[in-house]
């Protein structure tokens, strides 16, 4: 059997990695010219983790990233709503790990080659459709491409949210849905704050803040901090703003009046950000979950099956799951179209789910309800929100996205 992964993300590399691992023959086509260390900074969550570990990858992953600690969540102005461990600290067999996405990248990417060869990955490739029969499936590639087409047992679309794959499989989709916020996310060079290992979530419906650090530094004290901050500038259902202003530069002139809007004492909001030389501002969006992923021989896997919202730090989370459950369904196939009609089922509907409870916050909702109640803070959290009703909100996010300690450890 021999597969055709499109796209060179953390979804695609580590479908490499995990078909490498059953003996699968397989080949990544990526559409930039080079693999980059782009981006700023992702959770990966310890279910996750779970399958890089069984990859070899953990001393890798601690060579570039954070096992983080601890998470917190807070009012805008730093009043403290709840607290946990996390990752080994919380009692799971694996990390968590916070690092900048690039370098995650790039991890992945140094392990297919290692175990596949240069030749496995080949870049410069953007796919524009394809084509199958009863005896394999054919990838067209653009006229820039150097490879004009590609042919093997099965297709793994793992190119994105805007994916080729996903659009030629459902022509009439609506298309990308916008929640009216806007992101600001940047990563700088800073004092370590708390014990440089936790992550601060801060604000709620309308401003968010999140705060953790991402690498360590040459320099002693300094960690590489990733922040982000939101502002809901409209309603859910506003047109989503084009294409091509996505990914622009932001400016200090038109974050700061936002920045200020934080009181938490953790570090110098305004510092940071200040010191911050390029930072980037996107909306946030995703898509509304699918009917089916499969077609034949085609199928969808992380950001082109289900992009979410980036709360619960489940995107990349889940685009690493989604390779785990379609490795071990092709190795056992006798044909791989059931295969792929296989792993979609098992993951059709619990990503569907996570979409949904992420366009309600999430397990950040417990902030969200906070402000709602209360949006000038409040003396008495516990009179306002019990710790019963944001325990619940929290730990069931966590069941329901898989990643509750006794979800992973039984799993692993």
């Amino acid at each position: 059997m021999k597969a055709l992964i499109i796209g060179g993300g953390i979804g695609g590399l580590t479908t490499a990695l995990m078909l490498q691992a059953r003996g699968i023959e397989c080949e990544v086509h990526e559409a930039a010219s080079q693999i980059r260390e782009l981006g700023v900074g992702i959770n990966v969550l310890p279910h996750a983790i779970s399958q890089l570990a069984e990859l070899g990858l953990l001393p890798a992953l601690d060579s570039v990233g954070i096992r983080t600690r601890e998470l917190i969540y807070t009012t805008r102005t730093g009043q403290e709503i709840w607290r946990e461990p996390r990752g080994i600290d919380a009692g799971y067999d694996v990390p968590q790990f916070s690092i900048h996405r690039g370098h995650l990248q790039k991890l992945l990417y140094d392990a297919v080659v290692a175990r596949l060869g240069a030749d496995a990955v080949h870049v410069g490739q953007p796919c524009t459709g394809f084509s199958q029969d009863a005896e394999g499936v054919t990838a067209h590639f653009a006229p820039s491409a150097a490879i004009p087409s590609a042919r093997a047992d099965v297709l793994i679309a793992a190119d994105g949210i805007h994916s080729a794959i996903r659009r030629q499989l459902h022509p009439g989709e609506a298309g990308i849905r916008w929640n009216g916020v806007l992101m600001w996310r940047g990563a700088v060079e800073s004092d370590a704050f708390l014990d440089g290992r936790t992550m601060l979530i801060a604000g709620g419906f309308t401003y968010k803040l999140v705060l953790y650090p991402i690498a360590r530094s040459a320099t002693p004290g300094k960690v590489l901090i990733n922040w982000v901050v939101n502002y809901r500038t409209a309603s859910d259902g506003t047109p989503t703003p084009p294409r091509e202003d996505w990914n622009q530069q932001g400016t200090h002139e038109e974050l700061m009046p936002h920045v200020r809007r934080f009181g938490v004492a953790v570090t110098d909001l305004e510092a940071l950000v200040r010191a911050t030389p390029a930072f980037y501002k996107y909306p946030m969006c995703d898509r509304d979950p699918l009917p089916f992923w499969t077609q034949g021989r085609a199928t969808l896997l992380g950001d082109a099956a289900h992009p979410m919202y980036p709360v619960g730090s489940n995107g990349a989370s889940q685009a690493i799951i989604d390779a785990r459950v379609l490795a071990d369904a092709l190795a056992v196939a006798t044909d791989p179209r059931e295969a792929l009609v296989s792993y979609a089922e098992a993951r059709l509907p619990a990503t569907a789910e996570i979409v949904r409870l992420n366009r309600q916050g999430g397990p950040e909702g417990v902030i969200d309800e906070v402000e709602r109640r209360a949006p000038e803070g409040c003396d008495d959290l516990d009179t306002l929100i019990s710790l019963e009703e944001r325990r619940a909100i929290v730990r069931g996010y966590a069941t329901t996205a898989g990643f509750d300690r006794t979800q992973v450890n039984r799993a692993k």
